[in-house]
């Protein structure tokens, strides 16, 4: 007999670590190679872990609701192979063992004099104390140095320290009139007072949950009323948005488009599509198209901010939001987007859409995103101010098409005639997206959906 350490498999590339929301199997049961053993929850996908050997659960190392970093062992199965004395590898192929490689979606904060080691996207101080690449990007933001760093509360795994950590010391850190520590001469009793003030303010064994980096208010209810506790994706949805609101200065413009030719072709030939391709024509695709043209047009929105670095993107990744059965939302990724054309998008947005109710969406295919889109016309709404998708710096909202009467210039004068119009609402991150370009760039989306060519092939 031999034993295999069953481990935490990498879930894609920003993702750091996984929750086990329920174990499928007991100590002592049988297992298959490729059965699964767990299901685990990260802020992007459910998914299950399959066993990539067949053999015997012998030990379950952490229990439902723990959260485990990846690459750390979970389980411990017992196979038929004959052991030589010889432990199998920790990791088959099918699961992705840990291995250091370079971050691409934030650039980790090194104070100077005091290196840190990557080891997948956290950085330790090398004091045995390890931190996220979001919470080294607030420290370096915030001018927090390591020395302070390190003397904040974490709430987190082993006492490590959170975005919502870090984000509440900030505030706290404002609220005080004296002097930083790191800007104050060293003088032993002055060191002490500011190094004992963050921890008398914030003990470690009542955190505030979900107050955003704020003071929590407390309100009276009155009347009927039930509480409900939120659900994991909820808490995430929100963390993630107050966090957008925090990191970026937002600004949304306002475009109304005509869009009477696209509503008339798509009419035209929708039938005709579905025959030939085997998949529905939605305006989605249309509206990607545009985009993915402006953006080569204007590519300054496609862009991301890292500190005072402004990073480039070459790929036009286009997130595309999808509302759930339970209301909540997720954004699956068309990569490469303007390298489609409408048939492929047509494709791309209907099986990830139809995934996406049914959370069999991979990770790979929720990361990437360099511009997002969302269609509040779905629910009957004429316009939006969305929230930027983080590291993001723009995100386009498409109102519901409805039919108007507008003035249309003809070759013998104006008339009014019934046309189908939409808003466009386009919110952009104002470090970076000044009202020119933010403005520019749904014009250019907007002109090019109201020249549409009534008899483009499909």
């Amino acid at each position: 007999m031999a034993r295999f350490e069953l481990v935490m498999p990498k879930m894609g590339e920003s993702i750091i670590e996984a929750t086990i929301l329920k174990w499928s199997k007991k100590v002592g049961d049988s297992i298959d190679a490729e059965e699964s053993v767990l299901e685990i929850q990260t802020d992007k996908v459910d998914s299950e872990v399959p066993s990539p050997v067949g053999g015997i659960l012998m030990q379950m190392l952490f229990k439902e609701g723990d959260v485990v970093p990846v690459g750390q062992a979970i389980a411990i199965i017992e196979t038929e192979a004959a052991s030589n004395g010889v432990t199998p590898a920790v990791s088959a192929p099918q699961v992705q063992a840990p291995v250091l490689e370079p971050v691409t979606a934030e650039v980790p904060y090194v104070p100077v004099n005091q290196p840190a080691v990557l080891h997948e996207n956290v950085v330790s101080n090398g004091a045995g104390k390890f931190y996220s690449p979001l919470v080294l990007n607030i420290a370096r933001e915030e001018n927090i140095s390591m020395t302070e760093l390190e003397k904040i509360p974490g709430t987190g795994r082993e006492g490590r320290v959170t975005k919502k950590d870090i984000l509440e010391y900030v505030t706290s850190r404002e609220q005080k009139t004296a002097e930083p520590v790191v800007q104050t001469p060293a003088a032993p009793v002055v060191v002490k007072t500011e190094v004992a003030a963050p921890v008398a303010e914030k003990p470690v064994s009542a955190p505030a949950p979900l107050n955003y980096g704020v003071q929590e208010k407390k309100f009276t209810h009155t009347g009927n009323f039930e509480i409900m506790e939120m659900d994991r994706m909820r808490k995430i949805t929100a963390e993630n948005m107050v966090y957008s609101k925090h990191i970026s200065p937002h600004v949304t413009s306002f475009v109304e488009a005509d869009v009477t030719n696209i509503v008339l072709w798509r009419n035209k030939v929708k039938t005709q599509f579905e025959k030939q391709y085997g998949e529905k024509l939605t305006f989605t695709p249309i509206f990607i198209m545009a985009i993915a043209k402006a953006i080569r047009e204007l590519p300054m929105v496609n862009i991301s901010v890292e500190g005072d670095k402004i990073i480039v993107k070459k790929d036009i990744n286009i997130g595309v939001a999808a509302a759930l059965p339970d209301d909540n939302l997720i954004v699956p990724v068309i990569k490469n987007a303007d390298r489609l054309n409408i048939v492929g998008l047509a494709a791309a947005v209907n099986d990830l859409a139809g995934r996406a109710r049914l959370r069999k969406l991979k990770p790979e295919e929720l990361e990437g995103g360099t511009y997002t889109i969302t269609n509040v016309g779905t629910f009957g709404n004429v316009m939006g101010t969305p929230i930027i998708m983080q590291p993001q710096v723009a995100i386009l909202a498409t109102g519901a098409i409805r039919k108007l009467p507008a003035v249309v210039e003809t070759e013998t004068g104006d008339v009014i005639a019934i046309r189908h119009k939409m808003f466009l609402s386009h919110s952009y991150d104002h470090r970076v997206v000044n009202g020119a370009l933010g403005g520019r760039f749904i014009r250019k989306v907007a002109d090019i959906l109201e020249a549409w060519d009534l008899n483009t092939p499909i």
